[in-house]
């Protein structure tokens, strides 16, 4: 175990270093923590909503009363995010963020039909359609942002801009020495989407959609990939690494579009479209206890464990541990390369997971609906936010219980360890 421990940490853990360094990572989960204040809000609108024991008739004048909660926040993510990326990408770059963020946010449009289909199959011009500001549109904007925002950036650093004199006020100086940078960029992207409607009939937003997002989408929505995702994360933490904030940097585009697909199904009164979602991620893995589920462990060293070492580690754990912050477990058990528990602190999480899916794909327990839920809200209250139903709670405190099964033989053998030193 040693050997195997020490080959991980020679050669896996450089890799995930530089790719928690990385800056377009780093920029890609600065900018879906911008959007997700507004996101929460529309979330509440929507399980206020939707609440269980309301008529259909209450939840239909609600929708139309405060639909707009909605429509204007987690119904337009995409906006917030192209935004934030050219925000955040332009300033690493030390330059001026709020010109990157607004061309990557134009550049976006650039790329976007003006179209959108009625009811009755009619198509009309000169509408925005909402889904291509939401899930539809993520990945083209994400990397129409990306790109927007390194040749606004480039050419900036190149010094092609409009200076003015010293007594022009900042604000003013600032929108002509951005001009000649914006032009440039949106022109490309012009053209881009000019040579797409005119020889090839067709958008880049519909291809983009077709040819990686759907296929990614749909990748990310399977167990297979979400257990290998979570497996990196657990093996990053054991290292000290912060496995959520490296492989969510990767995941959560994937996971945040299926989450926006499963909110416009339910909307509609549609059957969910996908189990996986970043809602179940946060609830059914992270809302356990924070990273590994460890809500269980800290329970079992307060109430099932005799070593004084463990029982005060617990106490400690505990309040946190409520809310899903367990680093006072990871680092004060320790977790952290700690090759005693190495076994259930991997496949905990990816056993746990695949019970969660296999029992939603029966019907046992309703999909998360796509309304977003802080990673903070305690078990039980979270599962019910995440699903609209007590049966997401029951799940909840079941995983808990499976959790602190398989982990319980570890722990016991850690405490005997503990007390004969102690002796």
């Amino acid at each position: 175990m040693n050997k195997f421990i020490d080959f991980l940490n020679e050669k896996i853990m450089p890799i995930a270093s530089k790719l928690g360094s990385n800056r377009y990572l780093t920029v890609l989960r600065d900018a879906f923590m911008l959007s997700f204040p507004l996101t929460m809000f529309g979330s509440i609108i929507v399980v206020i909503n939707n609440l269980p024991f309301f008529s259909k008739n209450t939840q239909g004048t609600l929708s139309q009363l405060f639909g707009n909660g909605q429509n204007a926040t987690m119904s337009i993510m995409t906006v917030f995010v192209t935004f934030g990326i050219g925000y955040y990408l332009s300033k690493s770059y030390d330059v001026e963020a709020i010109f990157g963020g607004a061309i990557s946010f134009a550049s976006f449009l650039l790329l976007t039909p003006f179209t959108a289909t009625t009811d009755k199959g009619v198509e009309v011009s000169g509408v925005l359609s909402l889904d291509r500001l939401g899930a539809k549109g993520m990945f083209v904007g994400m990397l129409a942002a990306f790109v927007a925002a390194e040749i606004y950036c480039r050419i900036t650093k190149k010094g092609w801009q409009i200076k003015m004199p010293d007594g022009v006020p900042p604000a003013v100086a600032k929108s002509f020495a951005a001009m000649i940078p914006a032009i440039i960029t949106l022109s490309v992207f012009l053209i881009v989407n000019a040579i797409m409607t005119g020889i090839f009939n067709t958008n880049l937003n519909d291809v983009i959609y077709e040819v990686i997002q759907k296929p990614l989408t749909g990748l990310g929505a399977s167990l297979p990939a979400t257990l290998i995702a979570l497996f990196f994360v657990q093996l990053l933490w054991f290292f000290g690494l912060h496995g959520q904030i490296i492989v969510n940097s990767v995941m959560d585009p994937i996971w945040n579009t299926l989450m926006l697909d499963n909110l416009d199904a339910y909307k509609a009164g549609k059957h969910l479209p996908h189990i996986i979602t970043k809602p179940f991620m946060e609830t059914f893995t992270v809302g356990l206890g924070g990273s590994g589920m460890t809500l269980a462990v800290v329970l079992i060293m307060v109430f099932m464990l005799k070593s004084k070492q463990y029982r005060d580690i617990g106490r400690l754990a505990l309040a946190p541990g409520i809310f899903n912050v367990n680093e006072p477990v990871i680092f004060g058990l320790p977790i952290v390369l700690n090759a005693s528990i190495f076994i259930p602190w991997i496949i905990t999480p990816l056993i746990v997971t695949s019970l969660n899916y296999a029992v939603m794909a029966m019907g046992l327990v309703p999909t998360p609906t796509g309304v977003s839920v802080p990673w903070t809200v305690p078990v039980f209250a979270s599962g019910m936010l995440a699903t609209n139903s007590i049966w997401g709670g029951v799940l909840q405190l079941v995983d808990v219980i499976v959790v602190g099964l398989l982990w319980f033989p570890f722990m016991k053998s850690l405490d005997k360890q503990a007390i004969m030193t102690a002796e």
